[in-house]
């Protein structure tokens, strides 16, 4: 990296957009176009979405393609990088690596098949040697990370405070083991924890295995303890609310400074209207009574 581009303000650092699916990618191009702030977006098949990449400068990848890719964002200008957007986690025989990736994956080792915190940090650290620095999409996005309390006008009820507070719990200790970022739980009982499918499969799964009362249980989202913060940070949006009333959950609670709210304002009034609760919950120190 040269000496200008190591002393560059950040606002003026060209951000090259690594994107999988989702808004979140549009949402960092959109901040960009705001903030003046030169972009490049590689987009990886089978994930991006094509209005992602429509009218905007861009080049698509596979994401095995490894010395490509890197050309790419090289030839570019690009100086640092986010990854944004859901990625499904290929198979070694899916991915078919290049000569440099395949010097990755032996790199990575078993951490390939480790969670997903561990690759990701991996990868991080093999891009920061190929001279970029990589930032967190809310480095960009400057108010994205949930706030502490009500996001919107409902309350969760007295059921819904207390599976928020044994299901905090939970979910941090299958985040110890890097599993997943979410769970449903209703009346004390586990419907589902995030694995593969994502969070949208897990609530559309809770759905039909909840229990036919009133209180149709709560959304947990939290971070990960060990959380690689410049990739794979846990996402709502107004598509979450709508999933969420789709399966006929009461409503979520998110990790202040953990999670990103996509859309807040859209977020709260969609909540609003459907009857449903969205919480930031702060969560005190390891070992604090």
């Amino acid at each position: 990296m040269t000496q200008e581009a190591e002393t560059a303000p950040t606002a003026m650092r060209k951000l090259g957009i690594l994107a999988g699916g989702g808004d979140l990618p549009r949402r960092l191009v959109e901040a960009c176009i705001d903030q003046g702030r030169e972009y490049f977006i590689l987009g990886f098949d089978g994930a991006v979405d094509d209005e992602t990449l429509q009218g905007h400068p861009h080049a698509r990848a596979r994401l095995g393609a490894l010395a490509d890719n890197l050309n790419h964002l090289h030839e570019h200008g690009v100086q640092d990088i986010v990854l944004a957007g859901r990625m499904k986690r290929p198979s070694i025989a899916s991915l078919r690596p290049d000569a440099k990736g395949a010097k990755l994956l032996a790199r990575v080792g078993t951490k390939f098949f480790s969670g997903d915190n561990s690759m990701l940090t991996a990868v991080i650290d093999y891009l920061e040697e190929e001279g970029f620095r990589v930032i967190g999409a809310d480095d960009v996005l400057h108010q994205l990370l949930a706030p502490k309390g009500l996001i919107g006008r409902i309350s969760p009820s007295k059921e819904a405070q207390a599976d928020i507070a044994q299901g905090v719990k939970i979910a941090h200790a299958v985040g110890d083991l890097d599993i997943g970022q979410a769970l449903v739980i209703q009346q004390g009982y586990i419907l589902g924890v995030e694995a593969a499918e994502g969070t949208d499969g897990l609530v559309e799964r809770c759905g039909q295995l909840r229990r036919n009362i009133p209180y149709g249980g709560t959304l947990i989202k939290v971070k990960k303890p060990t959380q690689e913060r410049r990739a794979d940070l846990p996402t709502i949006g107004p598509a979450t609310i709508e999933a969420i009333a789709r399966a006929g959950l009461a409503g979520i609670a998110v990790e202040a400074g953990g999670v990103l709210v996509l859309d807040r304002k859209t977020v709260a009034l969609r909540a609003d209207a459907l009857g449903l609760f969205v919480i930031g919950f702060s969560v005190e120190p390891a070992g604090k009574d």
